[in-house]
């Protein structure tokens, strides 16, 4: 298992976190990964990685594939794996509609449909190997529409990537998701992945493998994991208390929260309906202090570093391949990277 870090939304806090990501990098971490959602975007803070780090790759968890044409995807990867040498991991992900909608100001569209044909593409002008064309539901390279001028062209990157294959991972919860990733993609980028559960996913990705013919050696978990350590079990609990609480209760309407229903699946179904309930309510303290002690162990690294060194083999017996630390604590690196 592989470890790496995740710096979150850095924008102009990069100059917090830097010092983090080069004793990462100094350490063996395998990888940093930067985020985005509606502030401080992820290829930005990753062109400035990459000219300030020399060998950890580079991760963004996640575009939205929304906010960008494939096309423009397929050139910022690629511009990203040049300027770093080949370091680039290109994370993608839908967001959710009230993000898509009400911040692009795009529809959401089918979301299995959309991830299939914007990574068909991204890998068409990536690989480079014939001009992009592709007709598809969502998406018409060369545009055709009935308002097209008539004049696009079917045209070819005139940037010669550095690598004709850039791995691609996939942000999914949902069952349909999980197969869709595990039939195309690299890697998976899972949320509050659970140890103890991997049977809830194992059906899905184990049919996404089958249907593109895979047995799995090719393809990389790679579940974001909370580190919080401290002597204290309770207080390291509670300062990831507000983060469940944000994604269960309030990523997301009632009937359209990914998160919420993901903490149903691992059977916190009461605690969830409560935590939602209240957050929506704008009783987010209230529905913070009813986030299980369990979930928080189960998906996260917290207590003292004995603790955290003893859950650790849970994680190692996974399937897991990439362990992504979301952490600020520079101390817990280089016990984690002996660890393994």
């Amino acid at each position: 298992m592989r470890l790496g870090l995740n710096i979150g939304y850095s924008g102009s806090a990069i100059g917090d976190v830097m010092p983090l990501v080069a004793h990462a990098d100094a350490v063996g971490i395998d990888s940093v990964w930067t985020a985005e959602a509606y502030g401080s975007d992820a290829a930005t803070v990753l062109g400035y990685l990459a000219g300030r780090t020399e060998r950890i790759k580079l991760g963004s968890a996640i575009f939205q594939m929304p906010a960008r044409t494939p096309a423009n995807t397929a050139m910022t990867a690629m511009t990203l794996d040049a300027l770093s040498g080949g370091r680039m991991l290109l994370g993608l992900g839908l967001s959710g509609p009230q993000v898509v909608e009400g911040w692009h100001g795009v529809p959401y569209g089918k979301p299995l449909t959309r991830t299939r044909e914007y990574v068909e593409i991204v890998r068409m002008a990536i690989a480079r190997e014939q001009p992009v064309e592709f007709h598809g539901e969502e998406y018409d390279v060369p545009y055709s529409g009935a308002d097209a001028t008539g004049l696009g062209k079917a045209l070819k990157s005139i940037l010669h990537p550095v690598r004709p294959h850039i791995p691609i991972y996939l942000a999914a919860i949902g069952p349909k998701n999980v197969q869709l990733t595990a039939e195309i993609a690299d890697g998976w980028l899972p949320i509050f992945y659970s140890p103890e559960r991997e049977d809830i996913f194992n059906a899905d990705l184990d049919e996404g493998l089958a249907a593109a013919g895979r047995d799995g050696s090719d393809f990389d978990i790679a579940p974001t994991v909370s580190v919080v350590t401290g002597d204290d079990l309770d207080a390291c609990r509670d300062a990831l208390r507000p983060m469940f609480a944000l994604y269960i209760g309030g990523m997301g309407a009632k009937g359209r929260n990914f998160y919420f229903n993901l903490a149903c699946r691992y059977g916190f179904e009461e605690a969830a309906t409560r935590i939602q309930d209240l957050y929506l309510d704008g009783k987010k303290g209230e529905a913070t202090a009813l986030v299980p002690d369990a979930l928080v162990d189960e998906c996260a690294l917290v207590g003292p570093m004995d603790r955290i060194l003893d859950r650790l083999e849970a994680w190692k017996a996974s399937r897991v391949g990439t362990m992504i630390l979301g952490t600020y604590q520079a101390e817990v690196l280089e016990p984690l990277v002996a660890a393994l």
